[in-house]
C-alpha cells in the first residue's frame, strides 16, 4: 500500500516521538534508585489490607521494567485463538515466584532475569511474527516466576492480610493490564492498515527491549 507525504511524515514524528519519550526514561533510570520500583511503600512491608492492596497494585505499574513486559505480552497476545489465557499463566506463574520468595528459596540472577525477559519480549514484538500460543504462555510462565520473585522483595514480614491483599492486588492490576492491551491493541490492528500496524508493533517492541537493555545495565552496574 503506497502512502501520502503527509502519512509517511505523521508515521516518521509519531516514531521520532516515542523514541525520544523512551530515550527520556532510560534517563531518568540512571538517575533513579532500580529498588524504588520494587518499594512502593518506600522498603516498609504493607502492615494492613488497605496498604496491601495499594502496594499490589502499584508495584506493576511503577516497576517500569515490569509495567513494560506487561505491555509487550499483551500486545503478543493480540489474534491469539486463546489469547486471554496468556496473561493467565503469566499472573499464575507471578503468584508462583512470590511464594518461592516467602519460603526463602532463591532463583539465580532475579533483575537480570526480569531485564532480559523485557528485552526477549520486545524482541518477538519487533520480529512482527505470529507465535504458537504454547511458546508465549512458556515465556509468560518462566518470566512470571522471575517478575513474581522480585515482587515479593516488597511483602517480606508482612501479616497474612496485608500479604493476601497484596497477591490479589498485583494479580487483578497485571491482568487488566494485559487484557487492556490485548483488546486496545485488537481495535488498532483492525483500525489501520497491515504496514501501518507493523510500523507500531515494531517500534513499540524497539522501545520495551530499550527499556529491558537499560535495567539489564542498571543491574550490572554499568549504568
Amino acid at each position: 500500500m503506497n502512502y501520502s507525504i503527509d502519512q509517511r511524515t505523521s508515521f516518521a514524528r509519531a516514531r521520532s516521538r516515542l523514541i525520544t519519550g523512551v530515550a527520556g526514561v532510560i534517563a531518568l533510570l540512571g538517575a533513579a534508585s532500580p529498588a524504588l520500583a520494587h518499594h512502593p511503600l518506600g522498603g516498609r512491608a504493607p502492615a494492613d489490607l488497605f496498604e496491601g492492596v495499594v502496594s499490589g497494585f502499584a508495584h506493576p505499574i511503577i516497576g517500569l521494567d515490569h509495567f513494560a513486559f506487561l505491555l509487550a505480552i499483551g500486545l503478543l497476545a493480540v489474534g491469539q485463538q486463546r489469547r486471554y489465557w496468556i496473561p493467565a499463566a503469566f499472573v499464575v506463574a507471578t503468584v508462583a515466584g512470590t511464594t518461592v520468595h516467602l519460603m526463602g528459596m532463591n532463583l539465580f540472577r532475579v533483575e537480570a532475569m526480569v531485564a532480559l525477559s523485557v528485552v526477549l519480549s520486545g524482541a518477538l514484538l519487533v520480529a512482527y511474527r505470529r507465535y504458537r500460543p504454547s511458546l508465549l504462555i512458556a515465556l509468560s510462565g518462566i518470566a512470571g516466576l522471575f517478575h513474581g520473585y522480585a515482587y515479593g522483595e516488597a511483602i517480606v514480614g508482612a501479616e497474612n492480610t496485608p500479604l493476601f491483599a497484596y497477591l490479589v492486588g498485583f494479580s487483578v492490576i497485571q491482568y487488566v493490564i494485559m487484557a487492556t492491551t490485548i483488546w486496545a491493541g485488537g481495535r488498532v490492528v483492525h483500525a489501520v492498515s497491515e504496514q501501518a500496524s507493523q510500523t507500531l508493533v515494531r517500534v513499540t517492541g524497539s522501545a520495551i527491549s530499550a527499556i529491558g537493555l537499560a535495567f539489564l545495565a542498571l543491574t550490572f552496574g554499568a549504568v
